[in-house]
């Protein structure tokens, strides 16, 4: 068997491996590793019908192009992440407000500990992107990276950082957006709690403020979850792009 074709479809399962380790719609964490390593393997072999690896000189350029195919697959991981972080930021944040960080649960997505309302917003936002095939957009835009990022060594784009800050900037902008109805509402509650507590000290409102904050906030999230599939629709080609131009700042 040719080393070198081996050295070739290895270079080629590397950003669809980054894809699916690190984006939640096409493995994540909890996916089982078979299930990943045969994605993966599935899309090198389409992905290696189409494009071609040159040859690379000494172990020193392969080490270079192994970790920029790295960082380019990963960039188009975290825009799905990002998406999918700033839905659960928004319901961490009305969880938050509404009294749901008293109990947790273990997210199935990142293992950590969130309250049941951030679950839920995540496991959303990502029907929502199924259901919308924007897993079919992000597949494009992996194969369309192989004709603007061909496999080789390359360099890093001062505006990386810039790029960087701005996906950030995306979880907490959608995050705030989705989750600000129920903080607005739940302010105002708190707001009439204080008052009436002031003219009336007798009552007991700190036992009694609690059920209030969570039968508002439910209603709120009754009237306002059906605009959460919209915000995540809408914020998928922002996310797309911002993850094409960050793969892109490894020219």
């Amino acid at each position: 068997m040719d080393p070198s074709f081996l050295e070739r479809f290895g270079l080629l399962m590397i950003r669809p491996g980054m894809l699916i380790v690190g984006a939640p719609a096409f493995g994540g964490t909890y996916a089982p590793a078979l299930v990943k390593a045969g994605l993966t393997l599935t899309l090198a072999l389409v992905v290696g019908s189409v494009v071609e690896v040159p040859a690379l000189a000494g172990p020193g350029g392969l080490t270079v192009v192994v970790a920029r195919e790295v960082v380019i697959g990963l960039s188009i991981a975290f825009a799905v992440r990002i998406l999918i972080g700033a839905a659960e930021l928004a319901g961490y944040l009305a969880g938050f407000q509404i009294g749901f960080t008293y109990a947790t649960v273990a997210d199935p997505q990142t293992g950590a500990r969130n309250n049941i309302l951030s679950s839920i917003y995540g496991l959303l936002a990502l029907v929502v992107f199924f259901a919308v095939n924007a897993h079919h957009e992000f597949l494009r835009a992996l194969l369309q990276s192989y004709e603007a990022l061909p496999v080789g060594p390359g360099r890093i784009d001062p505006s990386l950082a810039g790029l960087t800050a701005r996906m950030l900037g995306v979880v907490f902008t959608i995050g705030a957006q989705l989750a600000a109805p129920v903080i607005l509402v739940l302010l105002v509650v708190e707001l009439g709690l204080g008052v009436m507590s002031r003219a009336a000290p007798s009552l007991n409102l700190m036992a009694q403020g609690f059920p209030i904050r969570l039968i508002v906030g439910l209603l709120v999230l009754a009237l306002t979850l059906r605009a959460v599939p919209v915000a995540i629709e809408a914020g998928i080609p922002r996310v797309l792009e911002l993850g094409a131009r960050t793969a892109a700042a490894f020219r």
